[in-house]
């Protein structure tokens, strides 16, 4: 094997490895908010709301799976819809107060804890370990 596909292979070991920690990490942080529903709750405050259907297509999800992510939201209070106004037909989902709460408390825990995970790297490793998944990110 070459040392391209040894670093390869360990990438995506790694980076499957992260996944599912990140996953149990995520249940502990917030036990009503799963990874997916954490991403979910992100995207509408960085978009100040969206569709569903713009969801599922952000993050290559089967609409059915968004409308019961959405649902479990909107049961927690987390989430409203409104009309959409470009087409009052359509509804935009956007982050109640209670769910922007419920963000910024997971993103605290998150930042804590990458704060003491990554407290023995130098600033040198975590601009190129930044820069290295900004780079990794931008590809997909």
């Amino acid at each position: 094997m070459s040392d391209r596909d040894q670093s390869l292979d360990t990438i995506q070991r790694e980076l499957t490895a992260f996944a599912r920690r990140s996953r149990a990490v995520a249940a502990r942080m917030h036990p009503e908010l799963s990874l997916v529903s954490f991403a979910l709750l992100a995207h509408l405050e960085d978009q100040s709301g969206c569709r569903a259907a713009d969801l599922a297509d952000r993050f290559m999800l089967n609409k059915s799976t968004v409308s019961r992510q959405v649902a479990d939201l909107e049961r927690l209070g987390f989430i409203e819809r409104r009309p959409d106004p470009q087409d009052q037909r359509a509804q935009v989902l956007h982050l109640t107060a209670r769910g922007t709460a419920a963000l910024a408390q997971v993103s605290d825990n998150r930042r804590t804890a990458f704060r003491e995970r990554l407290a023995d790297w130098d600033e040198d490793d975590l601009a190129r370990f930044a820069a290295y998944l900004l780079r990794y990110n931008a590809s997909c």
